[in-house]
């Protein structure tokens, strides 16, 4: 039988106010609701006096506007990124012109080509980090530390920050409460995601607080359930290709039964990163080099007739 994922959906907050939601951690939510974005992206604070803003968020000026003025008296000394989609990284530019805060960051954007319409925000290919942090690495300011943690998959350049004393990971898009997150190629690898997701049992953060949604108590059993779903859905992959379906619409429309239509783009990328990945490990083989969801793909065990 397979694992539930304790998915966690109830969130309570207000537009526009930067709220407590831990010990010395604030969150204010843009108003960017959405199929990819939940109730829309939270920009959490950390420290008082002199604090970090992580994920600034969309560039909506209402958003940018609000957390600076909540934050009047206060200087922001440091902006953390966890990676360039275009509701997370964009807000960096309005908030680093009005504190002279420098960002910290994995790198620029990585996947696609500028303009690319893809199943999310789209990329940020305007952000590029004042200061390249590497995992393991430490950032420090006020009084606290924080520690960035690299956990490709999403994207390449994703980051979560730790912040142990207080047991914390911001864990970004990488693990999320309300939904899966989205594993999208070129830039979306799923290899990579399953052994970040790996990386993350080893630690012993006590909680999780994503950039979409409320925060997650149990993290390595939500940790596990995120593994056990991937693995199911490879194996469902599998068993589609071996009952001739043979394609990443007709994996879809088998694998993704009554999915909201607004979904269907993510779950067809989130099907042709499991493909990659089995072409990768040589159990799955297309005649298209890079494989695209066009292509025809097949178990390398069973021949086209």
């Amino acid at each position: 039988m397979a694992m539930e994922i304790p998915y966690r959906r109830d969130i309570s907050f207000e537009y526009g106010r930067l709220e407590p939601v831990a010990p010395g951690v604030r969150r204010i939510v843009a108003r960017n609701p959405g199929p990819f974005t939940y109730k829309g992206t939270g920009t959490y604070v950390i420290g008082e006096g002199e604090v970090a803003v992580i994920d600034p968020g969309p560039d909506i000026a209402e958003h940018i506007d609000a957390l600076l003025a909540s934050l009047a008296g206060e200087r922001v000394t440091h902006i953390l990124v966890t990676h360039t989609h275009n509701d997370h990284s964009p807000g960096a530019r309005p908030l680093k012109a009005a504190t002279g805060a420098p960002t910290y960051g994995f790198g620029p954007h990585a996947g696609g080509r500028r303009g690319e319409i893809g199943p999310e925000a789209g990329g940020d290919w305007d952000f590029a980090p004042d200061i390249v942090v590497a995992d393991g690495d430490t950032i420090e300011g006020g009084k606290w530390r924080v520690e960035a943690v690299h956990t490709p998959g999403h994207t390449s350049n994703h980051l979560c920050f730790a912040w142990p004393e207080a047991g914390i990971l911001f864990s970004g898009d990488h693990v999320m409460g309300w939904s899966t997150s989205v594993i999208a190629p070129p830039d979306g690898n799923m290899a990579d995601y399953m052994a970040s997701l790996d990386k993350l049992l080893t630690r012993s953060d006590s909680v999780y607080w994503p950039t979409h949604g409320p925060s997650i108590t149990e993290p390595a059993r939500h940790v596990r359930a995120f593994i056990a779903h991937r693995r199911e859905r490879e194996a469902g992959i599998v068993e589609c290709l071996k009952s001739g379906c043979d394609t990443v619409d007709s994996i879809v429309q088998r694998l993704y039964v009554n999915l909201n239509p607004t979904l269907l783009g993510a779950a067809g990328r989130s099907v042709l990163a499991h493909l990659v990945d089995l072409i990768d490990r040589d159990i799955v083989a297309t005649d298209v080099a890079p494989p695209t969801p066009q292509a025809r793909y097949l178990l390398r065990h069973i021949s086209r007739t």
